[in-house]
């Protein structure tokens, strides 16, 4: 494993990767760093002030996804029922 930058690089980098039109892929070989490690960097400071979901934001969406495919299900069973029983009411016994 390559020994850690300074914290001043990594601010650098991740300024010049967000700044180039440039693809991640050569940025960081221009860098001499390896892509990945470069990727990873990119989504990490969303939680320090940058733009976009922060990892509490992006849980509580899941979770709400998660939430409303359950109601969905439940509501398609309930719409089910309701067809199966009211046409019961309607057919002669």
């Amino acid at each position: 494993m390559p020994p850690a930058r300074p914290l001043e690089f990594r601010q650098r980098v991740i300024e010049l990767a967000r700044s180039s039109d440039r693809p991640v892929g050569q940025v960081a070989k221009g860098l001499g760093i390896s892509e990945s490690c470069l990727r990873n960097r990119l989504e990490v400071p969303i939680d320090e002030g940058a733009e976009g979901v922060t990892t509490a934001e992006r849980k509580d969406l899941v979770e709400l996804r998660r939430k409303t495919r359950q109601f969905e299900l439940e509501n398609e069973v309930l719409r089910k029922a309701a067809a199966y029983f009211a046409r019961e009411n309607v057919l002669p016994k």
